[in-house]
């Protein structure tokens, strides 16, 4: 759900099984000495003729003939794995001044070492130039980039369903899974690291791939893990108070957003205006830029008009410059799923897709009805029970307002948690917006991490119970533990015509408890529960991660 930067050698085991597929399975070697070139270091004969035929931060997931990048680290020093990543095979070292010096200390280096000031800040490019990952200039590849706090894995989907209804063969790179071909591959960060994602884009050119989504988190471009990349068309969907425990102000967050928008990183980009920073970006933006009104009362280049109501979801139509116009159908409910498809729309009509091409798409295909795994997705339908995502504030008052049944009588039953070690600020106002929004609310725990899980729950439920007593809110307020008993009194304490809301985790199934991951799957609990109670729940194997 949110991200560590990991220091070196600190990633998860699971990870290096998984790498050894980021990257395509044949690179033209580049010699060392352009490498060096590439990073003002001098390499000597006959070192300079020595082939580079990858690169890693991760001692594990060294393959012969690799570039290892020893990086400082929060708690070790790359450095410190060097042995390993030469026994694996790497045919040369980059590193600072420190990480020389603990080899130094350590033992003969028996391979080249280039030391430069700040190696964090060439990973990318020197990924870009081993794995040739973005030869754009041919035109042949189509790459999609989305940020924002919240819809980017949405967006990213919904690009990439729409671009195979145009027929292309779409990759995907985001938080629940990583698409270069066939196969899904598990994702652990949102956006992975440099090496893997240049690897993986020329793995999906060397696959015959001709387009790809992509999410963009603020960490990945705090962490430098897009350097390198350039996207066809960058997306921004909103920014709502989120990982302030990494940026402080909303305007540093709102910065490191922003740097998504120049021309080193987007050749043009969508922008969604619907609040102040949507605005604020678009006309700061250094790159061409086309504004989407999904709400009222803002003018843009194009506004979602004519909404009505069509199943669970939407129809609604985009009308753009010169009475253009756009027929969009959603089948995922609520009105940011309609902001959602209405930006996925228009990034992939800004890459050059001829507009009537686009229209035949989305009446044969209606490609934003795909099934998107966490993201409101329904597991019974009386009651309603649904699973999401949502672990912010914005998030869940959208979730919860778009759940919530017209039918008299119905009520809403929510659980959720607050994740440990991030912004705390948050906690109260979470709980707040479920109390004034919510029937019952459970509030429970989501990933506790090395917080004490008690006093997690403590924070979000003062928010709760202020807001309960102080607005003299009807709700009732519930705090149950651990997290599968909570989805089992929900279950318990629902009626046919009420609606569950299980937030914060999604797709997800690993809960991590002071550095333990514990098996937790909202949707497998959430089913287990149902079915006991006699409930007929919705099986879909396919929309599970």
């Amino acid at each position: 759900m949110s991200e560590f930067n990991p220091s070196q050698g600190s990633a998860l085991p699971e990870a290096s099984a998984a790498k050894a597929r980021f990257r395509p399975s044949v690179v033209p070697a580049v010699p060392l000495g352009s490498i060096g070139k590439a990073v003002g270091v001098a390499v000597p004969a006959p070192a300079a003729d020595m082939p580079v035929t990858g690169i890693s931060l991760d001692s594990r997931a060294v393959e012969r003939g690799d570039l290892y990048v020893a990086l400082p680290g929060a708690v070790r020093h790359g450095a410190d794995f060097t042995a390993q990543a030469i026994e694996a095979g790497a045919a040369a070292v980059l590193t600072d001044d420190a990480g020389a010096r603990l080899q130094a200390l350590s033992t003969d280096t028996p391979v080249p070492v280039l030391v430069v000031d700040a190696p964090r800040n060439v990973v990318g490019p020197l990924s870009a130039m081993i794995y040739g990952s973005r030869n754009a200039a041919d035109g042949a590849f189509q790459l999609f980039g989305v940020t924002g706090t919240n819809g980017k894995t949405t967006t990213t989907y919904f690009i990439n369903s729409l671009l195979r209804a145009l027929g292309h063969r779409a990759g995907l790179i985001g938080t629940i899974e990583i698409l270069a071909g066939s196969e899904p591959i598990p994702s652990l960060l949102t956006t992975p690291e440099s090496t893997d994602v240049h690897g993986l884009l020329a793995l999906m050119r060397e696959r015959g791939l001709s387009a790809a989504s992509m999410e963009v988190s603020s960490h990945a471009i705090s962490y430098q893990r897009v350097d390198g990349v350039v996207f066809d068309v960058a997306g921004f969907t909103n920014l709502t108070q989120d990982h302030l425990d990494l940026h402080g102000t909303m305007d540093d967050y709102f910065a490191t957003k922003a740097e998504l928008f120049t021309p080193r990183r987007a050749r043009r980009a969508v922008v969604t205006v619907d609040d102040e920073w949507g605005r604020r970006l678009a006309g700061s933006a250094g790159v061409p830029v086309t504004t989407l009104a999904a709400g009222q009362g803002m003018d843009a280049d194009w506004k979602v008009t004519a909404t009505a109501p069509r199943g669970l979801g939407t129809e609604f139509t985009l009308r753009g410059p010169g009475g253009a116009e756009l027929r969009v159908h959603t089948g995922l409910p609520g009105a940011f799923n309609v902001a959602n498809a209405a930006l996925a729309a228009l990034m992939v009509l800004e890459s050059g897709v001829d507009p009537a091409d686009l229209q035949a798409a989305l009446d044969t295909a209606d490609p934003f009805t795909v099934a998107v795994p966490g993201r409101m997705q329904l597991v019974c339908e009386r009651p309603a029970a649904v699973v999401d995502f949502a672990h912010n504030t914005d998030a869940l008052a959208r979730a919860l307002e778009a759940v919530r049944a017209p039918e008299p009588g119905s009520r809403t039953v929510v659980v959720f948690g607050a994740t440990g070690q991030r912004d705390q600020g948050k906690r109260p106002a979470m709980g707040a917006i479920a109390a004034r929004l919510a029937d019952i609310v459970i509030i429970t725990d989501d990933d506790p991490h090395d917080e004490d899980e008690a006093a997690i729950r403590s924070d979000v439920l003062a928010g709760a119970m202020e807001a309960r007593d102080s607005e003299g809110l009807p709700c009732e307020v519930l705090e149950v533990f651990p997290r599968a008993e909570a989805i089992r009194r929900a279950v318990e304490l629902a009626r046919p015509e009420d609606t569950i809301l299980v937030a914060g985790r999604g797709h997800e199934v690993w809960q991590e408890v002071k550095g333990v991951n514990l098996a937790l799957d909202d949707r497998v609990e959430l089913r287990t529960a149902l079915t006991a109670r006699g409930f007929n729940v919705l099986q879909d194997d396919r929309i599970e991660s």
